[in-house]
């Protein structure tokens, strides 16, 4: 049902402008399918919300969106991207999933003007020595979401923690994130296969680890599965788990119970409180009947910053670097409430500690546990970057 939404909305935003008539062509590619499709549908809707709540126009200039998917493998990825760009010749490609797949396409961003804006993988590399001026990402550095919840960790006193993610770049990053804040010990760090859904094995090990708390980090279904096992296992009685992108909107509900009470670090979470936010929320939830996810968030963001910068180039699109130029520049209003780039075309955000609680009728909420965990914050990569101040080379 939720592919067959997002098919007809880009269906119909095709027939409103037409090959023809667009004068803004975006390609849009993500993870569209597999055990993470979640994560790039999410994406996917919230980018076409924006585009379709401006008539089907970014910057007063009509858009068409192409969408691929690139099944969270590199090689469909390359592939995919060298149609956007050679056959579709679009001005602007957006989504961008997974880490792994975002590093196999570095060398066709950096063989192009073309702007690239991810809104969820935010690989450690490419906001360090690998930045580039044509990509932006508006979601986070991959480590940075951990950072906020080991700096919370480390705050608290849990000590020591026990980690369980699956076994890819990403993951990585955050485990790096959480250990640059985190100073206690670490019972066990474990990685899974990145497609695994049968956990019993490695919660019986953490079980036993002598762990105070658990660090967890599974996207899209993987995390459905993992914390309805958790809660099978009894867990959530003796080890309270704290998560970044594990328990998301789109997926509590199928968790049930089991999902409560967990304590989750994001920059952005429906109950954020700013005027942006709750228009878009209650925009999201009219349109696809579920809660959005800070996936569905940023990609909403990355199409208010091209309708921003669009507009500041007066609708030209055809010098792409001066596109890219204005994107770094352009205001827009985020759902998050206060966003600007940093040197390396990464945020520079407040981060947030959320708790799952019983809201109303029942429905799983995410309250505000610690706002501003980590306030106006850079990620560590930025220092890296060789790019000047205002994005130039």
């Amino acid at each position: 049902m939720r592919n067959t939404l997002a098919l007809t909305l880009g269906l119909a935003a095709a027939a409103v402008c037409g090959p023809a008539a667009a004068d803004l062509k975006i390609g849009f590619l993500a993870t569209l399918s597999g055990p993470s499709a979640d994560v790039g549908q999410d994406q996917y809707d919230g980018f076409m919300l924006a585009v379709e709540q401006m008539q089907g126009k970014l910057g007063g200039v009509a858009t068409r969106v192409v969408r691929e998917d690139d099944q969270m493998k590199p090689e469909i990825a390359v592939q995919s991207l060298a149609k956007l760009l050679d056959r579709d010749k679009v001005d602007v490609v957006t989504g961008l999933t997974y880490a792994n797949v975002l590093m196999a396409l570095q060398g066709k961003i950096a063989g192009t003007d073309v702007p690239f804006i991810g809104s969820v993988a935010g690989p450690s590399p490419t906001a360090g020595a690998q930045c580039k001026p044509n990509l932006f990402i508006t979601s986070w550095q991959s480590d940075a979401t951990a950072e906020a919840m080991g700096k919370y960790l480390q705050d608290t006193g849990v000590d020591p923690v026990a980690i369980l993610a699956p076994n890819f770049l990403g993951s990585k990053d955050k485990v790096t994130g959480l250990k640059r804040f985190y100073r206690g010990k670490i019972a066990q760090e474990t990685y899974t296969p990145l497609t695994q859904l049968d956990f019993s094995a490695e919660l019986a090990a953490t079980g036993n680890s002598g762990a105070k708390g658990l660090f967890a980090f599974f996207p899209g279904s993987q995390g459905v599965s993992f914390v309805r096992q958790y809660q099978q296992f009894g867990m959530l009685q003796k080890l309270p788990m704290y998560s970044v992108h594990t328990v998301e909107p789109g997926s509590v509900n199928a968790m049930g119970k089991a999902g409560v009470g967990a304590i989750v670090a994001e920059s952005w979470q429906p109950g954020a409180d700013n005027e942006e936010s709750r228009r878009f929320v209650a925009a999201f939830e009219k349109k696809y009947k579920r809660t959005p996810t800070s996936y569905a968030a940023f990609s909403y963001d990355a199409a208010m910053l091209i309708d921003a910068a669009v507009r500041a180039r007066s609708g030209d699109v055809s010098d792409r670097r001066a596109l890219a130029a204005a994107l770094r520049g352009a205001p827009f209003k985020s759902v998050r409430g206060p966003f600007r780039f940093n040197r390396n075309n990464y945020p520079v955000q407040n981060y947030h500690i959320y708790q799952v609680v019983d809201g109303a009728g029942g429905k799983p909420a995410f309250k505000v546990l610690v706002p501003n965990v980590l306030a106006n914050h850079e990620d560590a990569y930025a220092r890296e970057c060789a790019l000047k101040a205002d994005g130039g080379a």
